[in-house]
This record gives structure tokens, C-alpha cells and sequence, in this order.
């Protein structure tokens, strides 16, 4: 029994000396903070990619619209369908698009809506809020909103219902004509 403790107190000592599995306890250490660092990297660059993507979408909107002196129901769905062209690779299913006209009163220079179509159509009337430096009055305003539910793949930390929703907005003046006609609706010129 003696010997064997005193082989026990000898290998102990022998292996205290002994520095060759160090770098695989670091290794094995550090490969959970790269693991998350590298998941991290990918789900925030999928995001930004993703925000970007909700910018297009948002300027192409009202661009396409602005392009037109009258549109149709047919018209603005292959806008919204060509919207959401954009955001290929990524789903298209959680974004929200609406385009809007705007008229700005000259003696008020408040943005009332004139029509509205999308996910989140305003009714005619409504006041919008818009930037001091469109506020010219007696003109139009081609006004698109488009919001996007992003939910990260392996996010456990974000609550999976809501997601983080990314959303931008895009200004233009009609080109063609002083309003973009939609249905009834008709260039007030006051």
C-alpha cells in the first residue's frame, strides 16, 4: 500500500512539470467565444444587408410611382411585386409596403394624403409629417413606407415573436405631370 501512494505523489509531481495538454484546455476554451463571434458577425451582417435592402425597396417604390402620370391598382401591385424582388435572398414575406401621395396645402404647408395603397394605407385626408425642406406648397409628394419584421436565425436572446423591425420612408416628386392620378383622384391646384 506504501508503494502505492508513493507512486501516486510521484506521478503527481511529474505531471505538474508537465505543460503539454495546455494548449488544448486554451483551445477548448476559447472555441465557444470565436463560436458566438463568428454566429454574431453573421446574424449583424444579415441584419445591415436586410436594412439596406428595406432602403431600396423604399426609394424604388416611390420612384416607379413617380415615373407614372396615372396608376392602377394592376400598376401598383407589380410595384409592391418588384419591391419585394429586391430583397431577394432573404424572405419577403414580413415586409410591409405603402405608397402614398401627398399634397402639400399652400397656406398651411401640411401634407395631406390624396390616396393611399398598401399594407398600412392612410386615408384620404390624413395630415403626414414630412421634412421642412419638401414643404413647398401647392405640389405633390410620392410618399413610400415600408417596414420589415427581421428575425434572427439563432438570436435566442431576441424575442422571436416581435423580431427587430426595420422600417424607411422615401420622398419624390411626380415627374411626368404635376400629381400621379390614382382612380377618382385628381391634381388639386390651389
Amino acid at each position: 500500500m506504501g508503494t502505492i501512494w508513493l507512486r501516486m505523489r510521484r506521478r503527481a509531481f511529474e505531471l505538474r512539470g508537465n505543460n503539454s495538454g495546455v494548449a488544448a484546455i486554451e483551445f477548448a476554451m476559447i472555441i465557444p467565444v470565436m463560436a458566438v463571434l463568428l454566429v454574431g458577425t453573421n446574424e449583424f451582417s444579415a441584419g445591415v444587408a436586410i436594412d439596406r435592402k428595406v432602403t431600396i425597396m423604399a426609394r424604388t417604390l416611390s420612384d416607379l410611382t413617380s415615373q407614372n402620370t396615372e396608376v392602377t391598382d394592376d400598376k401598383l401591385t407589380n410595384f409592391f411585386s418588384a419591391g419585394k424582388a429586391i430583397m431577394t435572398p432573404y424572405p419577403s414575406t414580413p415586409v410591409e409596403g405603402t405608397i402614398s401621395e401627398l399634397y402639400i396645402n399652400p397656406s398651411t404647408l401640411k401634407a395631406r394624403v390624396q390616396w393611399s395603397k398598401g399594407a398600412a394605407a392612410h386615408s384620404p385626408g390624413d395630415i403626414i409629417d414630412i421634412p421642412d425642406a419638401l414643404k413647398i406648397g401647392g405640389t405633390y409628394l410620392i410618399f413610400s413606407e415600408v417596414k420589415y419584421k427581421y428575425v434572427p436565425s439563432v438570436a435566442w436572446f431576441i424575442n422571436k415573436v416581435n423580431g427587430i423591425t426595420l422600417s424607411d420612408v422615401s420622398y419624390t416628386r411626380p415627374r411626368q405631370g404635376l400629381c400621379v392620378l390614382y382612380k377618382t383622384s385628381a391634381c388639386e391646384t390651389k
